[in-house]
């Protein structure tokens, strides 16, 4: 049995070869721009995502996070430059990668009902679906709230309910957009609780946060944005202990960047 993902991080992750279960995985970024309106946004980010690591990337305001998720999960099309999953089948990779807002979208119906439809739209069988929402919202945590209304669940309730959305969809990868924005203290704690059984059950997690103590707990290589530029990517321990470039010493310092 191969050893954890994160005790091997050392070596860089691009060194890694792809098992047979890593889905889609690796997903190469080369030379990825986006521009919009005449300002150029993500500048030139070349990069790779192995499976089994969990990436957090990191940034202050306006670095980019948030759009080089969209462009990994193809929200966005990059202005020059290619996003290159290795499973080549498009049909594939929509069912083996979901995307979690920092602010979920659900439908003016019930919780179960809401993970139930996003059952539908990927075409699971009807007899399946009740069973992987039974399942998805029993792992997150909300199986006694099936039937409540999304939109009057709290905000860490509605956003274990988009966990419990996309985690139903068997993805191998998930993003996660801050997922943790804005949550008190006893919800941070219930995402991240998810955001660990989903790592232990095999899904490769990317995530955006502005919370350095949740990078430090969540990560295993650190993606470092600045300007729309990737300035580091590092394993964590290293990240956090001996950052290689001025940006990112002054970043973990708390200090603001210009």
């Amino acid at each position: 049995m191969a050893a954890p993902a994160r005790k091997l991080r050392e070596v860089p992750v691009t060194e890694r070869s792809a098992r047979a279960d890593d889905g889609p995985l690796p997903l190469h970024l080369d030379g990825v721009c986006f521009e919009a309106g005449g300002e150029l946004l993500i500048d030139a980010v070349t990069l790779t995502l192995e499976a089994g690591v969990r990436t957090v990337v990191l940034g202050p305001n306006g670095a980019g996070k948030s759009l080089l998720l969209r462009l990994c999960h193809g929200l966005l099309r990059p202005s020059a430059g290619t996003v290159r999953w290795a499973g080549a089948d498009p049909a594939r990779l929509r069912r083996e990668q979901a995307f979690v807002f920092q602010r979920p979208v659900l439908l003016r119906r019930s919780a179960a009902a809401n993970v139930a439809y996003a059952l539908a739209v990927a075409g699971v069988p009807r007899a399946e679906r009740a069973g992987r929402v039974g399942a998805a919202l029993a792992r997150v945590g909300l199986g006694h709230l099936a039937e409540r209304p999304a939109r009057v669940l709290s905000g860490g309730e509605q956003q274990r309910l988009a966990l419990a959305r996309a985690w139903a969809l068997q993805p191998k990868v998930m993003f996660l957009d801050e997922p943790t924005a804005n949550l008190d203290p006893a919800a941070t704690r219930a995402i991240e609780a998810v955001i660990g059984a989903l790592h232990e059950q095999g899904v490769k997690i990317v995530m955006t946060t502005h919370d350095l103590g949740q990078a430090r707990r969540h990560a295993d290589e650190i993606v470092f944005l600045h300007q729309g530029r990737l300035i580091e990517q590092a394993h964590a321990v290293r990240f956090f202990m001996r950052p290689a470039t001025a940006a990112a010493r002054a970043f973990v310092a708390g200090e603001l960047l210009s």
